[in-house]
């Protein structure tokens, strides 16, 4: 079954030396996420993984004030579009945006779109404590919805206040995975994506479609909590929160293979809201693969969630259409 993975990494040498520096603290890691020829490939064949979606492994570009981000932005962007020239069929690209310098990180969205080819964006969470439902960042917004492309909102590391108020007092190591993988950063791009709907981003732009990763960062077991809590007549939206969580949003799994969370994420979702990826190289693609596989599933619902709603949300060519050409 043809797979498109929409939560796949790379790094080029330039973001390693910089914002990047902390991907090499993992044995391997970086030569990974910086591998963007046959080796990339092949480990795809390997897997059983015949598209994936790159993005700018976190944090990004999102903590650089303005011109230094235009121009590392611009420069990752540019060479992930060699990549994706050379493999056509098997590899595309979310584009990193200088979000710091908004107006720039709507050009450099356009460009991406109209130049390279590029099927959308990736924001790593907030930029530099701000989140996208900051009206300064409303024009991105509007021009991704212009545009008909998704943003892939990605985790980064909370803001040092958040730490020091809610992870510190624990061991180094421990701090750390708290407020990132082991919590935080989970948590906190839940919060931001409240943050959208409360802000009226979906109502001001109601086709614009945002992607998070993580079986949908715990969102989906709260929805009912939000839809109680949170109601139109207090939030002053035009809809309840779970509408937007399931026209807005589409949720992968970025290396979460646990079946009751699939199952919860898709009982509150629907199958059609659902996408496969597999956090490579941060997760395994075979495992990822095995996982989909082993669902219990029907055979339309698994041909949804391995390809044909990625196919839908990034207006794709099919299968068939890839063999007629």
């Amino acid at each position: 079954m043809r797979t498109i993975a929409l939560e796949e990494h790379y790094a080029t040498t330039q973001f390693l030396s910089g914002p990047g520096d902390w991907l090499h603290e993992r044995p391997g890691l970086a030569e990974q996420l910086a591998e963007l020829g046959d080796a990339r490939i092949a480990a795809m064949d390997d897997a059983g993984v015949d598209v994936a979606v790159l993005s700018l492994a976190a944090p990004g570009v999102e903590q650089l004030d303005g011109p230094a981000a235009i121009l590392m932005a611009r420069a990752c962007n540019d060479e992930l579009a060699e990549a994706v020239r050379r493999f056509p069929d098997r590899l595309h690209g979310f584009a990193a945006l200088p979000i710091s310098a908004p107006d720039a990180a709507a050009d450099e969205l356009q460009r991406a779109v109209d130049q390279l080819g590029f099927v959308g964006a990736a924001v790593n969470g907030h930029c530099q404590g701000v989140y996208l439902d900051d009206p300064r960042f409303d024009g991105v917004l509007e021009r991704a919805a212009a545009l008909n492309v998704p943003i892939y909102l990605h985790p980064t590391i909370p803001p040092a206040a958040v730490i020091e108020s809610c992870y510190a007092g624990f061991a180094k190591d421990v701090t750390f995975a708290l407020a990132t993988v082991g919590w935080g950063w989970h948590v906190n791009t839940a919060t931001h994506v409240l943050r959208l709907i409360l802000g009226g981003v979906f109502d001001r732009h109601p086709t614009l479609q945002f992607i998070i990763g993580h079986m949908g960062e715990g969102t989906s077991f709260m929805l009912p909590r939000f839809d109680a809590t949170l109601k139109p007549e207090l939030t002053g939206l035009e809809r309840a929160i779970s509408a937007y969580l399931r026209h807005n949003f589409y949720y992968t799994f970025a290396n979460f293979t646990d079946e009751a969370t699939f199952a919860n994420l898709v009982a509150q979702v629907g199958v059609d809201r659902v996408a496969f990826s597999t956090d490579y190289p941060f997760g395994s693609m075979s495992a990822n693969r095995a996982f989909l596989d082993n669902l219990p599933l029907s055979h339309g619902d698994r041909e949804r969630i391995a390809h044909g709603n990625a196919q839908q949300l990034l207006n794709l060519s099919s299968a068939r259409d890839l063999a007629v050409s």
